[in-house]
């Protein structure tokens, strides 16, 4: 049965250091979570504390409306950021071992392994022990302990640390899978590029404390700054001499370029209809000198709007 996981106004404190200060998000459904910040902003904690590993000073985690209870997290499937698997024993032995305690039949925990380490491209390596593989491998096999048991909810602190570009696109299918099946999916990355790709959410955090959260689209929808991109079948050159406009990419007939009318009023907090007329005159100017193939607004990456509000 899916839940919602909520985490409600979390502070914690280690020492005289607020490590988490009033944290509050939701993990849906069927949805993947990435949850991202500077080293030291809080996300380990944040996890720990939805595991159990660590308490809170105040505020709450509930699942479905419910305060979590070790019964709700051993439903849970957790991989930490620190490889915690034994190295001297074979994928296949410890993944029947994690299954087991879960409390997953003999059957059932063979079945799901041998499903999983196919789906993980290790289905090779897995009666060979840990230490024996690169650590590329080992991080599948780490998603995999994860996974064994068939979690309710997943949290996977940089489950991305140490894969190639192709074990990347794996481990991101299997997490798809998941999510497709109705689980909620937390996971952090310092991989901007990869959380751009799998988020359908995106949680920011910095110094302890939620600077942004929200649906993808909805957040860079929020953030879009007043930059443009053209395409024309000229040189477009000729837009460095254009008044408010600031060339940030130039490329032949292709160029990115902000308004600074539009910088201004976006600081101002004013509605942008300065932005709104120059980039209309930009186009004139444009189809007065030939044909225009492409023109609109640019919309920020991930990475931009993680240095947008964590500045």
């Amino acid at each position: 049965m899916t839940q919602l996981l909520r985490l409600d106004g979390l502070n914690r404190a280690f020492g005289g250091r607020q490590a988490l200060k009033d944290v509050t998000f939701d993990v849906a459904p069927g949805r993947l979570t990435g949850f991202v910040g500077a080293n030291g902003a809080g996300k380990t904690t944040a996890m720990r504390i939805i595991l159990g590993v660590l308490a809170a000073d105040s505020g709450s985690v509930t699942w479905g409306g419910a305060h979590l209870t070790r019964e709700h997290r051993r439903r849970f499937g957790y991989m930490p950021e620190e490889r915690g698997l034994y190295p001297k024993m074979t994928i296949r032995d410890q993944l029947t071992y994690l299954g087991r305690l879960h409390g997953l039949t003999a059957g059932a925990v063979a079945r799901n392994i041998t499903g999983l380490v196919d789906r993980l491209g290790i289905g090779e390596r897995a009666d060979e022990q840990l230490e024996k593989l690169s650590l590329g491998n080992q991080q599948r096999a780490q998603i995999a302990a994860a996974l064994v048991h068939e979690p309710e909810l997943l949290v996977l602190d940089e489950p991305f640390s140490g894969l190639d570009p192709i074990a990347v696109d794996t481990v991101m299918a299997v997490l798809r899978e998941q999510t497709a099946r109705g689980v909620p999916v937390l996971f952090s990355s310092h991989q901007l590029d990869v959380v751009e790709r799998l988020c359908d959410d995106l949680v920011v955090i910095g110094d302890g404390a939620i600077l942004a959260a929200g649906r993808r689209d909805e957040l860079r929808a929020a953030f879009t700054l007043p930059r443009y991109e053209i395409r024309v079948d000229g040189d477009a050159g000729w837009l460095r001499d254009q008044p408010g406009v600031t060339v940030v990419d130039l490329d032949g007939p292709r160029a990115v370029f902000d308004l600074a009318a539009g910088r201004e009023n976006e600081a101002a907090g004013r509605e942008n209809e300065a932005a709104g007329t120059e980039d209309q005159a930009v186009l004139r100017e444009a189809l007065a000198r030939g044909p225009v193939r492409a023109f609109g607004p640019v919309a920020p990456s991930l990475a931009e709007i993680f240095r947008e509000v964590a500045r």
